[in-house]
C-alpha cells in the first residue's frame, strides 16, 4: 500500500499566470498529486503586469487556495516588499492552523520575507521545507541600486541566511549559484540540490508535427524578444541599437507583457526607428507558434541581473530552434549555456554599440547557418532543460 504524504505547495504565482515558476508549481501539483495528497496556496493571480487572464484555472486531483493577501505586481521596492510580507504571514497562518496535516512544504514563493516567514513557522512544527531560489536575494535587489548595495544587504543578508540555513533542501537553478550559496551563506555541500528551469518540449515538438518546418527567412527578416517586459530586460537598449543600424527590411517584435510595456511603446515613438517595430500580445499556449516567426531571438539582460538567475526564455528559444544574441553578463550560466551549445552570439550587457555590430552582421548571415545554431540550442536544451527530465529530479528531492 502507497503511503500517501499531504505535501503543501506555496507558489507566489500559479496559472492562469503565464509565467514559469506558475507552470512549475502546477507541474509539480499533477505529477505529486498522482500518489499524494497536494493542496495549493497562491495569492491571486497578477502576474505579469498588465496582463488579462484568460478563464479560471481548476485542478482535479488537488486543492488550490488563493489567499487573501496583498498583491503588487509593478516593480516597485516597498510595494514587493510588503507583497512578499503579506504572502508569508498568511501562509504562515495557514500552517499554524493545519500543521497536523502537512507532512512536507514545498516553497517557491516571493524572496526574503515570505520565505522567512514559511520557513520560520514550519521549523517551529518540524515540518520538512524546500526552498526554490528562483533568484539571489537581496543581491538581485542590490545590483539594481549600487549606492545603496551595502546597505541593502547588511539589512536583508541575514533574513536570507536564516531561511537557506534553515530549511531542509534547497533547490537551485544552477551549479553557480549552488556554489555562490556555499560560499556566501556557508551551506553544506549536500544540502543544496540543483535542479535546472525547464520548459516543456512537448509544447515545441508537438507544434512542428503539426506545422510545416520555417526554414525560409522572414520577409522582414525578424528579430524577436518574447517574454516578460519588466525593468531587468534591458530592452530599451534593444531600441537604442535598432536605431543606429539604418538597415532596410528587418523587423523588431517585442512580444509579451509587464511593467514597462507602454514607456516602452512611448520611447519608440520618440526614437522614430526605421525599422520596423512590433508589440505583440502572447496569448497562452501561442508561443511556439509566435517565436516560428521569428529569425533570430533575443536575450539581453541588465548589468549584473544575468549571475543571480537564468531566464525561463532561454530553453523556450532553444526548444524553437532559433538562434540567440544575448547581451548578458561574461561568466554568467546563460552566457555559458550558448558558448556550449553553439546556438548564438554572446556580447556584452548594455553594449549598444557591439549589439548595433553584430544586429548588422547577423541579418547577412545565410539561413543555413541560422538554422544550423537553432538546431544546436534544440539539441542542448533537449539534455538539459528538459521538463521530462528535470520534474523527475524535482519530485525525487521533495518526497526524499
Amino acid at each position: 500500500m502507497i503511503n500517501k504524504k499531504k505535501i503543501l505547495i506555496i507558489s507566489a504565482v500559479f496559472p492562469p499566470e503565464p509565467v514559469f515558476s506558475a507552470d512549475l508549481s502546477r507541474d509539480l501539483a499533477e505529477r505529486l498529486s498522482k500518489e499524494n495528497e497536494v493542496t495549493v496556496l497562491c495569492p491571486k493571480p497578477t502576474r505579469p503586469h498588465g496582463f488579462k487572464m484568460s478563464n479560471d484555472f481548476s485542478p482535479e486531483n488537488y486543492s488550490v487556495f488563493h489567499l487573501n493577501s496583498f498583491n503588487y505586481s509593478p516593480s516597485k521596492i516597498i510595494g514587493r516588499l510588503f507583497e512578499s510580507y503579506s504572502f508569508g504571514k498568511h501562509c504562515q497562518k495557514y500552517i499554524k492552523n493545519n500543521f497536523k496535516n502537512i507532512d512536507i512544504v514545498y516553497a517557491n514563493t516571493f524572496p526574503l520575507l515570505a520565505q522567512y516567514y514559511t520557513v520560520r513557522i514550519a521549523k517551529k512544527f518540524n515540518i520538512p521545507v524546500i526552498i526554490h531560489v528562483m533568484d539571489v536575494y537581496p543581491e538581485s535587489l542590490s545590483n539594481k541600486f549600487p549606492i545603496f548595495s551595502s546597505l541593502i544587504n547588511r539589512i536583508l543578508l541575514p533574513v536570507d541566511k536564516f531561511v537557506l540555513k534553515n530549511a531542509t533542501k534547497v533547490v537551485a537553478i544552477s551549479n553557480r549559484t549552488k556554489k555562490y550559496l556555499i560560499k556566501t551563506r556557508k551551506i553544506l555541500d549536500n544540502k543544496i540540490i540543483v535542479v535546472l528551469n525547464y520548459q516543456d518540449e512537448t509544447k515545441f515538438t508537438e507544434y512542428k508535427l503539426s506545422n510545416k518546418p520555417n526554414n525560409i527567412i522572414n520577409d522582414p527578416f525578424t528579430y524577436m524578444y518574447l517574454g516578460n517586459i519588466g525593468p531587468v530586460s534591458g530592452l530599451d537598449l534593444l531600441l537604442q541599437a535598432f536605431a543606429k543600424t539604418h538597415l532596410n527590411n528587418i523587423r523588431l517584435v517585442i512580444a509579451g507583457s509587464g511593467s514597462m510595456k507602454e514607456a516602452l511603446k512611448r520611447k519608440a515613438y520618440e526614437l522614430k526607428l526605421n525599422v520596423i517595430i512590433e508589440f505583440w500580445d502572447v496569448a497562452e499556449g501561442k508561443v511556439p507558434e509566435i517565436q516560428n516567426q521569428a529569425d533570430v531571438m533575443l536575450l539581453p539582460i541588465k548589468k549584473g541581473a544575468a549571475f543571480s538567475s537564468v531566464p525561463s526564455k532561454l530553453p523556450a528559444y532553444m526548444f524553437s530552434e532559433k538562434p540567440i544574441i544575448a547581451c548578458v553578463d561574461a561568466g554568467s550560466d546563460t552566457e555559458l549555456a550558448i558558448k556550449s551549445s553553439n546556438c548564438g552570439w554572446v556580447i556584452p550587457s548594455e553594449d549598444v554599440e557591439s549589439l548595433t555590430m553584430k544586429i548588422n552582421e547577423i541579418s547577412k548571415i545565410s539561413n543555413t547557418e541560422l538554422c544550423k545554431k537553432g538546431k544546436n540550442g534544440f539539441e542542448y536544451a533537449l539534455k538539459n532543460f528538459s521538463k521530462n527530465n528535470n520534474l523527475k529530479q524535482l519530485v525525487k528531492t521533495i518526497l526524499e
